[in-house]
């Protein structure tokens, strides 16, 4: 056998390797994908293909071959994500609004491959995964200029989901209205109350009546349906495209880095991590002088940053309140086991609904 038959058949052997690796590989990636549907996470992990190229090349001592082994690795993730993709074509995700609504923006972002499903509001769509109509859903929880969106942390405390991946979606509202408008035309605008807080200022600044609508998309078709011209909606460009109305002005929004933070959520929690770095807890305390500082206290003496405390009222006796704690540091570790059994001795009542690695910016 000549030096080429038998590097040839080295070739042939090693693929035959490969081969059967290949498809253990894409059995173990269908059960990733799987997972990922159950628990509502998006395919895509910046983090983990950071972690896998860094582990595989580190070791690698043929520099002149190292680059091709890069690429060689790249490649394998890629057409696993593409498998990914395809497995979770089927998934459902809810959102609030009908389409062109910033919630199904951002559910088509987070889940390109899945079908986003609209319910009329946060609760059905909530309880849609509750029930099992849905996979998971996405409902926003924080605008960075307008503040908290009280109703979805309420469904959070009352309800049984739980939050498996945060993201922030950038938000741009616009001025929109029925084709042959003008700006002086308009006497009236309606969007979401969300929506017309961020641009309040100019709201006042052309005089124009502001009227709440379930849904900023919902204004647009509202807008649309009326046929008016004294009438416009604030909303996204996508709602505008949707029904075919024209933009009169764009980025009306008072800040400049208008940001809304969406939540997943999940019939199941995900599994904990030692990459995990993200927390929310749901707490009451008892009605006792200093409980809540003694509870806070607990977190940061445990070495845990406190990013957020907010409260809520728990609507069953008055002036009672639950608080919705975000935080950094893993609390599967045994600093964070030991945080949760000193929180559980001073809180009536103690729920972690959300546990992840970061919070996304897309």
């Amino acid at each position: 056998m000549t030096d080429l038959e038998k590097a040839r058949q080295t070739i042939n052997d090693v693929d035959s390797k490969m081969r059967e690796l290949f498809l253990e590989r894409m059995k173990a990636a269908k059960t990733v994908a799987e997972y990922k549907k159950l628990h509502g996470i998006q395919v895509f992990d910046s983090q983990r293909e950071q972690e896998v190229l860094a582990r595989n090349t580190d070791a690698f001592t043929d520099d002149e071959l190292k680059g091709y082994y890069v690429d060689f690795i790249t490649h394998n993730m890629d057409v696993s994500k593409r498998y990914q993709h395809r497995l979770l074509e089927g998934m459902k995700v809810a959102f609030s609004g009908v389409e062109g609504a910033f919630a199904n923006i951002a559910a088509n972002k987070v889940f390109p491959d899945a079908k986003a499903v609209p319910y009329p509001d946060f609760k059905s769509a909530y309880n849609s995964v509750a029930n099992g109509e849905c996979d998971c859903a996405i409902l926003p929880i924080e605008n960075s200029f307008n503040g908290d969106v009280g109703q979805v942390m309420d469904l959070a405390f009352f309800g049984p989901l739980y939050i498996n991946g945060v993201y922030d979606i950038s938000v741009v509202q616009n001025l929109l209205a029925n084709k042959g408008a003008e700006i002086s035309d308009i006497k009236e605008v309606i969007s979401h109350p969300q929506a017309l807080g961020q641009c309040n200022e100019y709201i006042k600044k052309h005089g124009f009546k502001a009227i709440e609508a379930v849904n900023t998309a919902v204004a647009a078709k509202l807008v649309s349906d009326s046929g008016r011209l004294d009438i416009a909606a604030i909303a996204s460009e996508e709602a505008a495209e949707k029904y075919g109305l024209v933009k009169l002005e764009a980025h009306i929004n008072q800040s400049s880095n208008n940001t809304t933070r969406f939540a997943v959520f999940s019939r199941t929690a995900k599994a904990p991590s030692v990459a995990d770095n993200h927390f929310i807890l749901l707490f009451t305390v008892t009605n006792e002088a200093g409980s809540l500082g003694k509870a806070i206290s607990i977190i940061g003496e445990n070495g845990f940053n406190l990013k957020a405390l907010k409260s809520r009222p728990t609507k069953e006796l008055i002036w009672n309140y639950y608080f919705f704690v975000e935080g950094e540091g893993n609390i599967n570790s045994e600093k964070g086991k030991k945080m949760l059994c000193e929180l559980k001795e001073k809180c009536s009542n103690l729920r972690i609904i959300g546990n992840f690695e970061k919070e996304v910016i897309l």
